[in-house]
């Protein structure tokens, strides 16, 4: 029963965090207002939450689930879907930062600049195509060393 918790939970918070990053895709446009900012400053709190989770209870599946760590950790996909996380993560970093400083400053955001955020949260939503085509294979077995 714990495998099939750890595994409900882990693709709601994943399906949830993709979920989070197009909310913030689609209010991230020219002309933001302030009412916008801090909306997305708010998205991207529940990102931050979120990835976490996802982190979390990822960890859990792969050492107390079925399959056990032995499995994940002799496996290219579960390393491949772990370093494509970490881009998503990383590639995350810029729009925060830009938020937050939004949000300070109290002025609408230059349109060259939201279009340069935009940029990362474009990149950001491509790659969970890979993240779910790693997770797939690996699932099935197929990268095993």
């Amino acid at each position: 029963m714990l495998d099939l918790w750890l595994a409900i939970l882990h693709h709601l918070f994943v399906f949830s965090l993709f979920g989070i990053v197009f909310a913030e895709f689609f209010v991230t446009r020219p002309g933001l207002g302030r009412d916008a900012v801090a909306r997305l400053a708010r998205l991207d709190l529940f990102y931050g939450i979120l990835a976490g989770l996802v982190v979390i209870v990822g960890f859990a599946r792969a050492i107390f689930a079925a399959k056990g760590w032995h499995y994940y950790s002799h496996n290219a996909f579960f390393w491949a879907k772990i370093g494509t996380f970490a881009a998503i993560g990383l590639l995350s970093v810029p729009p925060t930062l830009a938020y937050l400083r939004w949000r300070r400053e109290g002025v609408p955001p230059a349109d060259a600049e939201v279009k340069r955020v935009r940029i990362y949260l474009h990149v950001e939503l491509a790659l969970f195509a890979p993240l779910l085509g790693f997770a797939a294979a690996m699932a099935r077995g197929y990268g095993e060393f």
